[in-house]
């Protein structure tokens, strides 16, 4: 049971962390960005994973927007604005310094990309697509990997790719060119390290792979889509480096998974790091036809239960009225 009084808008250092942090957090959110708040008792259950990738707590932080939405705002708040929202709460009162990729996915829902070039007013575009029609499942591996303690192993990544934007005199990294960093590497290894400018380098080409992933899926070129989904996997080892935490590197349950599964695909199929990484979860397009012996395979080594077949939920926070 977490009882928050919505009153009390303060931050506890000692509630970071704690569902309680998120619910006063999204109350908080709600008043300083001029909506209503107000109490209310509400019982949850979940099967989404805490800790491991899945974005447990911006779905969280989504549902205890929608319930303010509901009860104190006529359901007026947008979807977008619930995420962000739901980024603050995250951000301020759970101490988490995360990005607004997975609240605004929880919150729109459905296949989207998403432009955050102004963080205000994102650019959401839905993609078609219909997935069940693939020839594939979407698999969540669960290594069982603990997020608990790896707060600073994610923080790094935004304040590294920050530092190579500074060298620029810029904030972010799309306000550069990939070849202006390329230009200017040696300086820019010297100033911010070699880890900071491979990440730097990984957000290029990542973010590049985004729209060529909307356009084939849009396209019905879902092996395209594959390889890109495969590249930009190799890409997160290699580049971005956040399969596994420098600080424990005898933990490498998602660098396991990803050998593993690469075995029982076969060479067809793609698999990834699923959500921040360096613990919790990969992700798998596995074909149907591999699908018993892929799901067998990783529930040997990680456990009965480890590997979840999903859907794809074609909206995000809702009211359903009965």
């Amino acid at each position: 049971m977490d009882t928050v009084n919505v009153d009390d808008d303060t931050i506890y250092e000692e509630q970071k962390n704690t569902s309680a942090a998120l619910i006063r957090g999204m109350s908080a959110g709600f008043k300083k960005n001029g909506h209503n708040a107000g109490g209310f008792k509400a019982y949850a259950t979940s099967n989404v994973l805490k800790g491991s990738g899945l974005s447990s707590s911006a779905a969280y932080e989504v549902l205890i927007g929608t319930i303010l939405n509901g009860l104190y705002n006529e359901g007026e708040v947008s979807a977008v604005e619930i995420a962000q929202i739901a980024q603050f709460a995250e951000n301020v009162y759970f101490g988490k310094p995360s990005g607004l990729m997975d609240q605004m996915a929880s919150s729109v829902g459905g296949f989207i990309t998403i432009d955050f070039a102004d963080e205000k007013h994102p650019v959401i575009d839905s993609v078609k697509f219909d997935f069940t029609k693939s020839g594939h499942a979407l698999c969540i591996v669960d290594t069982k990997g603990n997020h608990a303690d790896l707060t600073p192993e994610y923080a790094a990544i935004p304040a590294e790719m920050k530092s190579v934007a500074a060298f620029f005199g810029k904030k972010v990294l799309r306000e550069i060119t990939k070849e202006q960093l390329l230009e200017n590497i040696c300086a820019v290894r010297e100033k911010c390290s070699d880890r900071a400018v491979l990440r730097a380098l990984h957000f290029f080409d990542d973010n590049e792979r985004v729209g060529k992933e909307a356009s084939a899926l849009s396209e019905g070129d879902f092996d395209a889509f594959l390889s890109l989904i495969n590249e930009s996997g190799d890409s997160s080892f290699k580049y971005l480096q956040n399969i596994y935490a420098s600080s424990a590197p005898n933990e490498q349950g998602l660098s396991l998974a990803l050998y593993l599964a690469k075995q029982a695909l076969g060479g067809e199929g793609a698999c990834r790091v699923h959500g921040g990484g360096f613990a919790g979860t990969i992700q798998a397009f596995v074909p149907e036809k591999k699908l018993e012996a892929f799901k067998a395979e990783m529930e040997r080594v990680f456990g009965e239960g480890s590997c979840y077949v999903l859907s794809i939920r074609p909206v995000g926070g809702v009211q359903i009225d009965l």
